[in-house]
């Protein structure tokens, strides 16, 4: 299957709208010599070729909370894991279907998605998967119809474990699978982290969003006691982050003092170029390579990848 893509007449109309807002430097270092962590910033050395691929690295991308930058990270975040020569896979969990459609999929159009591997097992994950315009990269495409497959699944025998079989025959093919979450904590979401090796959690730079950490810190420790010993943090990014207001500088001081290192050193500053890029259907990596956001997320996948060793 192939990823429909938008005609020329319609980039054109797009790029001529670009913003020509200044992108905030994401290594930018006080007079201390902190980063915006407040940590000195550390050399993460450039990922290095694999000689094979796989078994893949599971990362559930997860927060209950809506439009913390989720879907936004787990697009560029992968595509900055295949710049890296790495094999990925993503997963859109999501009904809404945010994360097919930022990569310019008609995902309402879709006869197979992820949902019809969760409810039929006829169908082959193989019959589902999409390439994207990214090398190194595929999709696993929703759309609204996943929003059947908790009321479908809750009956089931083993029903939190269903993601998993289904992912379970391409681990080989790939060195990560990025699963997009959708915002709640239900049946979709457990199962996304019953079968994950890590959480990452995109968490937006605001006072309620810090809030959400707790339950959502909670929900993990549940899966990993009852579900899944393997589940670990893999760490927590801050995103939508402005250096320039307080409230930012208090959130973030907070995060870090509360979750330490596991908080990344990589932050996602505020731009408009991350809703042009949804437009375009594509990652920031591609659309405007240059831009600090693109530097923050290839930042934050070689952050990744020193964390998983690979």
């Amino acid at each position: 299957m192939t990823t429909p893509r938008l005609s020329t007449a319609e980039i054109g109309v797009i790029r001529g709208t670009r913003s020509a807002e200044p992108d905030i430097d994401i290594h930018q270092v006080s007079d201390s010599g902190l980063g915006p962590t407040g940590r000195p910033p550390r050399a993460i050395p450039d990922p290095q070729p694999l000689s094979t691929h796989g078994p893949a690295r599971i990362i559930a991308m997860c927060n209950q909370k809506g439009g913390v930058g989720k879907t936004t990270s787990t697009i560029n975040l992968g595509a900055a894991l295949a710049e890296c020569g790495r094999r990925v896979l993503l997963v859109d969990l999501d009904p809404q279907g945010a994360l097919s459609a930022g990569l310019g999929v008609a995902h309402h159009d879709l006869d197979l998605t992820v949902h019809n591997l969760l409810v039929e097992s006829r169908v082959s994950i193989d019959d589902v998967v999409m390439r994207t315009r990214v090398d190194n990269m595929d999709l696993l495409p929703s759309n609204i119809d996943l929003s059947a497959a908790e009321i479908q699944l809750v009956n089931e025998v083993g029903r939190e474990q269903t993601l998993g079989r289904v992912l379970h025959p391409v681990l080989d093919r790939y060195d990560y699978i990025l699963i997009d979450c959708q915002p709640s904590l239900g049946l979709l979401t457990v199962n996304a982290l019953a079968c994950a090796d890590g959480v990452l959690i995109p968490m937006e730079c605001e006072y309620f969003s810090l809030r959400g950490l707790a339950l959502l810190n909670d929900t993990v420790e549940k899966v990993h006691d009852r579900l899944n010993p393997k589940l670990t943090l893999t760490g927590i990014v801050v995103t939508m982050y402005d250096a320039r207001t307080l409230h930012s500088r208090e959130v973030m001081a907070r995060v870090v003092e509360v979750f330490g290192e596991v908080v990344f050193d990589t932050v996602i500053t505020r731009t408009v170029r991350f809703p042009e890029t949804s437009v375009a259907g594509e990652p920031i990596t591609t659309w405007a390579p240059k831009s600090g956001g693109a530097q923050a997320y290839r930042s934050l996948a070689r952050e990744v990848v020193y964390r998983a060793g690979r």
